[in-house]
């Protein structure tokens, strides 16, 4: 018999399971906190890691969560014009109390305020993704097209992009 979930990590699979998906949530011995633990962790590229980053939108005051691909760094100001409000960043105390998960657990569904949602396009382009559920030690596995599907996300291009080396 396998250990009972943490309380944040069994509000994710009853989400799951609402939602129809029946994935197995992995506690891991090892902090999944960012891109880079998580991927090693279960064996992906960073890329295929899911990561879920809150913001705070203005002047709404609604929490806006971005679930971008592991090695992408997000375009605040592009997600702001898709989401037609200025962003703030989101500090730990209004992550907890909007979404019910800490830094580095926050799972794409399960929360307790739904969010306005945007999926970083980069995502659609692998067979498998990962994403925290509820802790910073616990992930599932799931397809692109189920997190669109579990999570009413917009799917847009949020990816920084930068200026290469010697050019302006």
């Amino acid at each position: 018999m396998s250990a009972p979930l943490p309380p944040s990590a069994e509000r994710v699979r009853q989400a799951l399971a609402a939602a129809g998906l029946a994935a197995e949530i992995r506690v891991l011995a090892a902090s999944t906190r960012s891109a880079a633990d998580a991927a090693a962790a279960v064996g992906c590229s960073v890329a295929q890691i899911a990561k879920s980053l809150v913001f705070r939108a203005r002047p709404s005051d609604r929490p806006v969560l971005v679930v971008a691909s592991g090695t992408n760094r997000v375009d605040e100001a592009a997600v702001a014009a898709l989401v037609g409000e200025a962003l703030a960043k989101a500090d730990a105390a209004f992550v907890r109390d909007r979404t019910g998960f800490a830094i580095g657990g926050v799972a794409p569904v399960g929360h307790r305020e739904p969010p306005l949602v945007v999926i970083d396009r980069d995502l659609l382009g692998f067979d498998a993704i990962w994403a925290a559920a509820g802790t910073p030690n616990a992930v599932f596995r799931l397809t692109p097209a189920d997190l669109v599907r579990i999570t009413g996300g917009r799917v847009a291009s949020v990816a920084a992009s930068f200026p290469s080396p010697g050019t302006a």
